[in-house]
């Protein structure tokens, strides 16, 4: 499973998304659980898939899954080349 079917599986897991809901350009504001709990949540997951530790400001700044791979790319987490 490569970074970017990792992140789907987790996004979709943490905020109860059907299959169809999923895209790479989905924003916080077109996802009702995408609140307080659920980017708490998503730092969760993202440490346990990814291990990395978001830092609460980051998460804060979090408006979708683009700035969630901009951050992990910053710190090494390959996403390029996967379809």
């Amino acid at each position: 499973m490569n970074n970017k079917e990792k992140l789907r599986d987790l996004l979709i897991d943490v905020f109860l998304l059907e299959d169809s809901e999923f895209h790479f350009d989905l924003k916080r504001e077109d996802v009702d659980t995408w609140d307080s709990l659920g980017v708490v949540s998503l730092a969760v997951g993202i440490q346990e898939t990814f291990g990395y530790h978001l830092e609460p400001e980051e998460a804060l700044t979090i408006s979708g899954v683009q700035d969630i791979i901009k951050i992990l790319e910053a710190k090494g987490i390959s996403f390029d080349g996967e379809t």
